[in-house]
């Protein structure tokens, strides 16, 4: 159910719209019932995103993040009503300063406070009025059904990598609160949906919560540009495909144009999701990794997010912070401090770090009086039972450790529970020599580099800590290897938090590291930490979301599917389907026709296990060859053996096997070679090699044709398979260097053959025989699926260029599928094909009776 904030768009519009520095552009949609939008032009209706282009220049923002950037606040003055102000910790805010100044942001997302219904349209008007906010307001059953219910309860465990083996462990999958997610998400995008220009504004969706808001607003505007990041870990796909909705989040999040992530780790985990629950493979071109959906290149990126350093040192520029860094150094005098910034949940590895700690003072007597561990425990985000034993276990672990080596004026372990003011925690860093982030798992933790600009301090801090100012900083990290941020701090100390004894040696390394190498340390990161900080990183992604975006306006777009499952098809415009009433009218006005069929995926579906020919399928090749103004040809990579026994009851069709090495014109024919090779010596060469990788490759076979080998790998698995075929590929370019041969890979294959061998010889041939004959085509039909294919379409696609075909020749080049191609036309799959090819034959049959 969506809101009744914008009820009063219509008056708003008619006047006193709020202007959003374009000229005053008017809202063109409003909510006139809730959950129901209305048009106000009965030409929004169509498709908004039109091949014209808006006359205005500036770009704009919409940034949409589960909360808005907005703290809220009740009158105090006793009058009724709400006061509003930035919240300046909120990272959709800070991301503002990697934006150009003429981008325009406009935010949209909830308000952490419950707004009530009969306030919702004042308060509403004035975010947008005065802070371009758009609130989405949804009520509190809802909320609580899609935050602490799915995204909390099934989603944040799993992407941190906790099954739901027990009602304990997230509990069973629960569908009430699916469609509470997805609801909520339909009301995010109602609410983008009033204020966006789609053929200009870019949208920006922040995270988890909103994971399937891309389909929403890509059904309601094909072209929309549009940006998904998120912000927490992606679980490899063994944890991720135990998600009762797995395929209908991946779907929506490939209907963005650009997903960013933190790591490497998270995208190689989508990625491998994608793949083996989808069957999308990935490609990397010029340093830029896409996937290729419906048309569409869909980009990732992998840039980890950064702090915001100008509020960072406003914060170590303020007296209070001078005063709090005074009081701790007074208090720990003569003591080092460790210190511990977490959540209390159960992924931040408090009680790991704790016994850690307790094992440092055990096996340490020496430190016992002179290290601190002062843990700062945030509250957590979450509720249930397991935050209850998260504090439990703290609490009596805490106790525990002071009780065994706390003594008078000194105690081991300082817990800090209450909510810290921003100066405060900014002032434990300036003044702990080493900071512990041992999270379990953890997605972008921003913790290790708030304390490292925080140690590189300024004038006024060195001189209530009593140091030098031109004395190098120092610091010290020890780090989690399952934090997002780990990779990007090469200078901390890793750890397994699992792993205490580890933890209790990183803590003694980190304390006993010599003063250069500490300053060596702190040097590195903060030149990253200061260059890559949420500015660049904002910046950085909008320049790649504008790059992926860039060629939107001249695609041909439109949309199949249903409910989640919807998916925009995005095609050049030189790239169209076939039209069978188009190709059976030029079939039947037509002469001296010539037909190159490829078989595999294109005459039969690649699934099925038994890939001979059906019956159906043997007569609409009989009744296109017994046209006589047909010559058909079937061009496979099979062995001419199978071939042979499949297409035995078809006398007049051509067969051309192993991509074209044999031909045989007719069943009478005999088969002849198209290139003449002298010997198959490397065969001994290459056969090893594959012999190999099959052994260490479960699944994979080779193939061994009187003119190739082939290696074949579609029934591994489908990760292990690629690296194994890439790697095998480029052994056999290294051992056959020297040799008359071409090795190339395909769909679930890398194939040796001799050079020169390829279906564009076929056509070649055919295009050839007829010119002899002096019956040039005024009609090519040509149908193939994978890249051997392209070398006829190649082939054919050049011979309207010279006298190879008639002047007023038709010519049909088709792949099956969506992907670029030397062909001009496309159908959807191999039932279309087969559907069109029966047109064809019905033409050729009943042409055949009237001539009867």
């Amino acid at each position: 159910m969506v809101s009744r904030s914008y009820s009063n768009l219509l008056d708003l519009t008619s006047g006193d719209s709020p202007t959003f520095s374009r000229g005053g552009k008017k809202l063109s949609r409003v909510a006139t019932l809730p959950g129901k939008l209305s048009e106000l032009e009965e030409e929004s209706r169509s498709n908004v995103s039109s091949d014209a282009q808006s006359s205005v220049s500036e770009e704009r923002m919409i940034i949409v993040g589960n909360q808005l950037p907005i703290r809220a606040h009740r009158r105090s003055d006793g009058e009724r009503g709400w006061n509003f102000s930035w919240d300046e910790d909120s990272l959709l805010l800070q991301l503002k300063d990697g934006l150009r100044e003429d981008v325009e942001v406009i935010y949209v997302g909830s308000l952490k406070e419950e707004i009530d219904p009969r306030e919702q349209d004042d308060v509403a008007q004035t975010l947008l009025e005065t802070f371009k906010c758009v609130p989405a307001f949804i009520p509190p059953e809802l909320f609580s059904k899609f935050y602490h219910g799915f995204c909390k309860q099934h989603l944040w465990p799993l992407f941190h990598y906790m099954l739901p083996l027990s009602p304990d462990l997230g509990g069973r999958f629960d569908r009430s609160l699916w469609q509470a997610y997805v609801s909520v998400n339909k009301i995010f995008a109602d609410k983008v949906m009033e204020v966006i220009s789609p053929d200009d504004d870019f949208v920006w969706v922040h995270d988890y919560h909103l994971m399937v808001l891309p389909t929403f607003l890509r059904k309601r505007f094909n072209r929309v540009k549009l940006g998904f990041f998120l912000h927490s870990p992606f679980p490899s796909s063994e944890i991720y495909r135990t998600l009762p909705v797995r395929d209908e989040l991946l779907r929506a999040l490939l209907n963005s144009d650009l997903i960013g992530f933190h790591t490497f780790d998270y995208a190689r985990h989508f990625l491998s999701c994608c793949s083996r629950m989808l069957g999308i493979s990935y490609q990397s071109k010029r340093g830029y990794i896409g996937l290729e959906y419906y048309g569409r290149t869909v980009s990732i990126k992998i840039l980890p997010v950064g702090i915001h350093m100008g509020q960072l040192q406003s914060v170590l520029d303020l007296p209070e912070t001078e005063a709090k860094v005074a009081e701790l150094h007074d208090q720990f005098r003569g003591q080092t401090v460790l210190l511990g910034v977490d959540d209390m949940d159960i992924f931040k590895g408090i009680s790991l770090k704790l016994l850690a700690f307790e094992q440092l003072l055990t096996q340490h007597p020496d430190k016992r009086g002179k290290v601190v561990l002062v843990q700062i425990a945030n509250p957590a985000r979450g509720r249930g039972k397991d935050v209850l034993e998260v504090q439990s276990e703290t609490y009596a672990t805490v106790n525990r450790i002071n009780q065994i080596f706390g003594r008078s004026g000194y105690m081991p372990v300082v817990l800090i529970d209450t909510p810290l003011q921003f100066y405060e925690r900014i002032s434990y860093y300036v003044t702990a020599k080493c900071c512990l982030v041992t999270a379990v798992r953890d997605g972008m933790n921003l913790i290790p580099y708030e304390y490292i600009i925080s140690r590189q301090g300024n004038d006024k801090l060195d001189g209530t800590l009593g140091l030098n100012p031109s004395t190098p900083k120092k610091s010290m990290l020890v780090l989690s290897e399952f934090i997002g941020c780990s990779p990007s701090l090469s200078g901390a100390i890793r750890v397994n938090p699992w792993n205490i004894d580890s933890v209790a040696e990183a803590m003694d390394s980190a304390l006993r590291v010599s003063e250069a190498e500490k300053q060596m340390r702190h040097e590195k990161h903060y030149r990253y930490v200061s260059t890559h900080d949420v500015a660049y990183w904002a910046r950085s992604f909008l320049q790649d979301l504008e790059r992926a975006c860039r060629d939107h306006v001249r695609r041909r777009c439109w949309g199949i599917g249903f409910g989640l499952g919807f998916r925009v098809i995005a095609l050049d415009p030189s790239f169209r389907k076939l039209s069978v009433e188009h190709i059976v009218s030029a079939y039947k006005r037509t002469k001296n026709r010539a037909i190159l069929l490829d078989y595999d995926s294109t005459m039969t579906m690649q699934s099925l296990m038994s890939t001979s020919p059906k019956e159906e399928n043997i007569e609409i090749l009989n009744n296109l060859c017994r046209d006589p103004k047909n010559v058909v040809f079937i061009v496979s990579g099979k062995d001419q053996k199978t071939l042979t026994n499949w297409f035995s009851s078809c006398e007049r069709l051509g067969i051309a096997a192993e991509h074209g090495y044999f031909v045989r014109p007719e069943q009478n024919a005999d088969w002849e070679t198209c290139i003449s090779v002298s010997d198959f010596y490397w065969k001994q060469i290459a056969e090893p090699v594959m012999q190999l990788y099959t052994e260490t490759t479960d699944g994979s076979f080779i193939e061994t044709k009187e003119s190739a080998l082939v290696w074949n790998y579609q029934y591994a698995d489908p990760d292990f398979g690629s690296c194994q075929a890439k790697e095998l590929l480029d052994h056999l370019e290294s051992v056959l260097a020297n040799e008359p041969v071409s090795v190339k890979s395909g769909q679930h294959i890398v194939e040796v053959k001799p050079q020169g061998v390829n279906k564009g010889l076929i056509a070649e041939r055919l295009l050839a025989t007829m010119q002899r004959k002096e019956t040039l085509p005024d009609f090519v039909l040509c149908i193939g699926d994978d890249r051997s294919d392209e070398d006829m379409f190649e082939v054919i696609m050049s011979a309207i260029a010279n006298a190879s075909l008639s002047p007023v020749a038709e010519v049909f080049a088709c792949t099956v599928g969506q992907k670029p191609s030397k062909a001009k036309y496309y159908l959807e799959d191999t039932p279309e094909i087969l559907r069109m090819l029966q047109g064809l034959a019905a033409a050729s049959e009943q042409s055949t009776k009237t001539i009867s």
